[in-house]
């Protein structure tokens, strides 16, 4: 038994053969149209073939980093669960007595706890297709160094870059009732990632006659335009979280809490599982309850321990309706707001003044706050066995950071 649980922990945190390239290199590939050199370089050109690889190193290098930063920041943002979902209580005098109506929303949270040795557990699946980068469908780069002396420094590689991205995560949670007002939980999710990638590349030359700059053929007949496509996928454990909240003062139609969320960077980077770095957040959770209908507001920090990305002031605000015994809907507006100036900085315009002046924009990613606002819409339906499915479908309101057009949840989760 022990092999066979070693060797399914074994086949998650690696899914690939040893040796082989992860999804995050093989973005950078896009950038490589020599085989076994290094980006940039122009195999066809001779003696000027290494013009091109100090801007790649610098400039592109940037892009790639932006890349696979955004990536992983949305796998590992993507909400699990509210901690305590389903029926929720309290003890009188070694008595429960029932402290919610609802089963509560699908992702916000709500000040009451489950209830001294209560479980809540449950699995969700998520899915998600990036479609576009600060609001841009398709990334644009023109390679260039800020020179014009000689004539051939004025030539310049533009670059059209398009990603299919693509992941699924599933998600297993559980919480349990430390105390009456204490839930603890851990939340584990799997994450398959699929990339499909393609790079078209053109050299703008400002050759009188012989060319200087090209990936193939001769001066006189030159090759300048070519392309390069990658595939490729992973699958594996995304980053764990850890979550604690405690109810701090609760009466029949509000209450206020408190959780804590720490995310640890258990998922591979290389492979655009997981952020590779720790983040933790705080929230203060505020909620009430009028009949059927329980309105709340989450506001927080999230504190990410990285050089590249920004921390973010976090704004939840939504509402739980029980339109029948067996039928909830959740509706939440979810903000992330990022805290400062971008971390990481896009190259700026790049100026030529022979031999004629003109500006050259490295690329068509706006410089821009990567905020983050969705709306979040679900159901939950309880069956006649107590378990609850749960379906939600998350629309962006904004195009800061790399976005989906939806993400789509479904799960199943259990208190008892």
């Amino acid at each position: 038994m022990r092999r066979v649980v070693w060797g399914l922990a074994a086949l998650l945190l690696a899914s690939r053969p040893a040796g082989a390239q992860g999804l995050r290199e093989k973005i950078s590939e896009l950038f490589v149209f020599t085989p076994g050199q290094q980006p940039l370089f122009l195999g066809g050109t001779g003696v000027h073939a290494n013009h091109f690889i100090t801007s790649a190193s610098s400039q592109n290098g940037i892009l790639i980093s932006f890349l696979g930063n955004a990536i992983g920041t949305n796998v590992a943002g993507i909400p699990v669960s509210a901690t305590s979902g389903g029926s929720t209580f309290r003890f009188e005098v070694g008595a429960p007595v029932r402290t919610s109506v609802s089963p509560g929303p699908v992702f916000a949270e709500r000040a009451q706890t489950l209830g001294r040795g209560r479980v809540f557990v449950g699995a969700n699946i998520n899915r998600l297709h990036f479609t576009t980068l600060r609001g841009i469908d398709s990334i644009q780069g023109q390679s260039c160094a800020p020179y014009g002396v000689p004539r051939l420094e004025n030539d310049v590689i533009e670059l059209r870059l398009r990603l299919d991205l693509a992941m699924t995560v599933t998600s297993f949670f559980v919480s349990f009732g430390l105390l009456d007002r204490v839930d603890v939980g851990v939340a584990l999710p799997i994450v398959t990632t699929s990339l499909v990638g393609t790079s078209d590349a053109q050299i703008i030359s400002f050759a009188d006659s012989l060319a200087a700059h090209f990936f193939g053929g001769t001066p006189a007949n030159p090759i300048l335009t070519t392309s390069r496509s990658v595939t490729g996928s992973a699958t594996g454990v995304g980053d764990m979280a850890v979550r604690v909240k405690v109810n701090v003062t609760q009466s029949e139609r509000t209450g206020f809490a408190l959780l804590g969320d720490a995310r640890f960077p258990t998922g591979s980077a290389v492979d655009l599982l997981g952020s590779g770095h720790f983040s933790a957040r705080g929230l203060g959770i505020l909620s009430a309850r009028f009949g059927p209908f329980a309105p709340h507001a989450n506001i927080g920090y999230l504190l990410r321990n990285s050089d590249s990305l920004n921390s973010a002031v976090l704004v939840t605000v939504g509402f739980d309706h029980l339109m029948a015994p067996w039928a909830t809907m959740a509706a939440d507006v979810v903000s992330e707001l990022q805290v400062g100036e971008s971390k990481v900085k896009l190259p700026g315009t790049v100026t030529y003044d022979v031999p004629f002046r003109r500006t050259v924009e490295p690329t068509n990613i706006p410089n821009q706050r990567d905020d983050i606002i969705n709306a979040s819409f679900g159901f939950k339906f309880l069956t006649s066995s107590g378990i609850t499915i749960v379906t939600n479908t998350m629309w962006p309101l904004n195009r800061g950071g790399l976005r989906p057009n939806v993400v789509w949840t479904a799960g199943l989760d259990y208190n008892f």
